[in-house]
């Protein structure tokens, strides 16, 4: 790996850091952290378990990131994000 190559990578992942945020519909997003929590999306989807949520908490940290929210919303376990 190229010294070059060991500082770019970062400094794209920062750069591509904001476009992920953007993507969070601020009126899921109550607290504005850029992540969706179990109550928030509950809020939206009356219909959403925690089992549910757990699967699409890939890093299950409790939160889903702009990257699991595509991911769920691609396997069709996000119904509040068909519109």
């Amino acid at each position: 790996m190229t010294s070059k190559f060991k500082i770019v990578t970062p400094v794209l992942v920062l750069l591509a850091a904001p476009a992920f945020a953007q993507e969070m519909d601020a009126a899921i997003d109550v607290n504005g952290d850029g992540m969706y929590s179990f109550p928030e999306l509950q809020a939206v989807d009356g219909e959403l378990t925690e089992d549910t949520f757990t699967v699409m908490d890939v890093n299950g940290d409790g939160l889903l990131d702009a990257e699991e929210v595509a991911a769920a919303t691609d396997a069709g376990l996000m119904p509040m994000a068909d519109g």
